[in-house]
């Protein structure tokens, strides 16, 4: 019996995947959730720092310069730790889900978000993409099938109704060209996230951000070149951090730690962190760039992440 029993429990750990969703791994000997929480909350500060960072960024590169090299230099540290540690290509039925996060994250969002803090500020910015968590929700149910509670519905279009207020009242009454740019990046960053959340089950989630940013290679290498030959950059040390942070420090290194995070405490948990976002990007705005933040900012943020905590709850 002793020798049927060790060989059904060698059997058991053969057939265990090795990256088997989070929630069949969360409770094994080896899950810190103290780490998983510092990780998860180092990944919201790394997002935190992405609006006001672009906006120094764009003080020596055009828009879609800006945007092309962030790519070019995100794949490279990508290709780095993707190499370093020997993963294999993932498998084909994979990389269309892979387009979708690099068409979503690695080049969608920025470019927009990119566009738009060229007329927008960035307070304002991280008050309306404070709702992408209620937008990713959104695209998730209507991509699984998934149907979420009469409260969680309810309290996603309380928080969509938040932001069309604030976006109303700062733009005296009228959409302007970059709060578009806003709403486009929040849909085109919430098909990415959904279609990352679904292949984070079937590979680790920073290797999905990896491959995502080396599929994407070609187009942004083509793009630097003729977006570098369009618009002339002008070097200055804002401009030469704030493309470093947004290249390593949000599209890698965030995505990396916060996946990580996610991998300890669960999903759950990290994206409770993720609400106290927007409150830090204004906070970033007033003190690195000298933004002047109205009541309204502050009091819209804070009303849609009353909001996402509300569906959080909900969804659980």
């Amino acid at each position: 019996m002793r020798a049927q029993s060790s060989a059904t429990a060698r059997t058991a750990k053969a057939v265990t995947p090795p990256h088997a969703p989070t929630a069949a791994r969360s409770s094994g000997p080896g899950t810190r959730p103290r780490s998983g929480t510092t990780l998860a909350l180092l990944g919201v500060f790394c997002f935190s720092l992405t609006f006001p960072s672009t906006a120094w960024g764009l003080e020596s590169f055009g828009p879609w310069s800006l945007v092309a090299v962030r790519g070019v230099l995100a794949a490279a540290v990508a290709a780095v730790f993707l190499l370093a540690q020997r993963v294999p290509l993932p498998e084909r039925r994979h990389w269309a889900g892979l387009a979708v996060v690099g068409g979503g994250v690695v080049i969608g969002f920025p470019l927009l978000t990119t566009l738009a803090l060229g007329t927008s500020s960035t307070a304002h910015a991280a008050v309306v993409v404070g709702l992408l968590p209620l937008t990713t929700a959104t695209l998730a149910a209507l991509r699984t099938g998934h149907r979420p509670s009469r409260v969680f519905w309810a309290a996603a279009v309380a928080g969509a109704a938040v932001v069309a207020a604030f976006t109303w009242q700062q733009s005296g009454g009228a959409l302007s060209a970059g709060d578009l740019y806003l709403f486009g990046a929040l849909l085109v960053c919430a098909a990415g996230y959904t279609e990352g959340g679904r292949l984070a089950a079937l590979m680790p989630g920073w290797q999905v951000v990896g491959w995502a940013l080396v599929l994407c290679l070609p187009v942004t290498v083509a793009g630097s070149v003729v977006a570098l030959s369009l618009e002339p950059v002008r070097w200055s040390p804002h401009g030469a951090v704030g493309l470093a942070w947004v290249a390593a420090g949000s599209t890698f290194l965030g995505l990396y730690v916060w996946y990580r995070g996610m991998a300890g405490i669960g999903v759950a948990r990290a994206s409770q962190l993720q609400l106290a976002q927007p409150l830090m990007t204004l906070v970033w705005s007033f003190w690195l760039l000298g933004e002047e933040l109205t009541w309204a900012a502050p009091l819209a943020a804070t009303g849609v992440l009353v909001c996402i905590a509300v569906t959080q709850r909900a969804r659980g």
